[in-house]
């Protein structure tokens, strides 16, 4: 499992204490800002974004709104000290949040959550192949009807 994980916190303690418990499962990438965040996503294919929800310029809920349309695959998830169910409302409605995590996380517990994340976006992938292999399927029917009614 080769899982390319985004986290996003403007605390470079966070940052470099997540990397510390995961590097060894998973490829992670860490930013200290949404622009950051934004940079590394169009360079990688990223299958979970997790983001620190209090940010000084970009909440986590506004960062992931704002990528929603050029980057609609990864899985998100919400890391936040608070609870604030403004923002938990929030996550899930314009976010499109997966799950909305308590800081400080648990290692085993957060660990369960990338991997569930991950089996969503690959199953979310699976089945857009499928689809676009039925409709071509689809069309080739298409074209042999038409093809037997004209002959």
């Amino acid at each position: 499992m080769n899982v390319n994980i985004l986290y996003v916190d403007d605390e470079p303690h966070n940052l470099s204490a997540f990397k510390a418990t995961y590097r060894r499962l998973y490829n992670v990438f860490t930013a200290e800002s949404a622009d950051e965040g934004r940079v590394i996503l169009d360079k990688e294919e990223i299958h979970v974004i997790i983001t620190d929800q209090r940010m000084p310029k970009t909440t986590g809920v506004e960062f992931l709104a704002s990528i929603l349309d050029k980057h609609p695959d990864p899985i998100r998830m919400i890391l936040t000290g608070y609870t604030d169910i403004d923002a938990v409302i929030d996550a899930i409605n314009k976010g499109q949040v997966y799950r909305y995590i308590q800081k400080p996380w648990m290692e085993a517990d957060l660990k369960i959550n990338i991997e569930k994340a991950y089996e969503i976006y690959m199953l979310r992938k699976e089945n857009r192949e499928l689809t676009a292999k039925l409709l071509t399927a689809n069309q080739q029917l298409e074209f042999l009807l038409r093809q037997n009614l004209l002959s």
